[in-house]
Parts: C-alpha cells; structure tokens; sequence
C-alpha cells in the first residue's frame, strides 16, 4: 500500500510538471510501464479529447485526461464494469469505446461533465 501511494504521489509531481506535454514516456523509478497508447475521443458535446493510457507490469494502469484546460493523472480503481480511473474529485469512466468525466464534488446525481465520449481511433 505505501509503494501505491508512493507511486501515485510521483504520478501527481509528474502531472504538475510535464502536464502539457501529454505524449511524452513516463518513469517512475518504482513503476515499470509495459506500454503506452493515446486514444482520440469525441463526446456529445462535440469535444475532442486525446487521452493517454499506461499500463503497468503490476498491473496498474494510468490515464492523462484534460480537464478544464488541464492535464490531470488518474489512477485505476475498482470498477464493476469498464475501467475506472480517479484523480481528484474527478472519475474518468470508460466501458469499450465510450467514456464519461465526472465530478463528485458536483453531487451524486449530477450529471457528467462530458459524456459518451467515444473513441474515434484506436
């Protein structure tokens, strides 16, 4: 637990640091990654996102996400479906090709703040 959130406080430096810089290769000294993927998304708004995955040999698994004019690190958590990644207040929830961006400080019942994201390519 202590090297998760070890790793998880490096994540967030690194964010803070090379925030714009969403493509460049992550290291993290604990961390191995196994591979990187970007993927293009288009949500209902008519929003493009390029969000950046890793995955981890221990099986973690990371995503860069703009939020607001920022590139924010999530981490994975527990999903019952899909894969879900949290930074912050901020959920970042995909299930196949669709994805949503929440905020749980806007309340349980609000609505996401960007939703049916879909994966343009992959």
């Amino acid at each position: 637990m202590k090297n998760r959130l070890v790793a998880v406080s490096l994540a967030a430096t690194l964010a803070g640091m090379y925030g714009s810089a969403f493509a460049a290769p992550l290291h993290l000294e604990d961390v191995q990654t196994r591979n990187r993927q970007t993927h293009k998304y288009t949500c209902a708004t008519g929003k493009i996102l390029h969000v950046t995955y890793w995955n981890t040999a221990n099986g973690q698994s990371f995503a860069l996400v703009p939020v607001k004019g920022r590139q924010l690190l999530f981490v994975n958590t527990i999903a019952a479906s899909g894969v879900k990644y949290q930074a912050g207040s901020y959920t970042w929830w995909t299930k196949g090709p669709r994805a949503d961006l929440y905020d749980i400080m806007a309340g349980e019942d609000a609505p996401p703040l960007l939703s049916d994201c879909i994966t343009i390519n992959r």
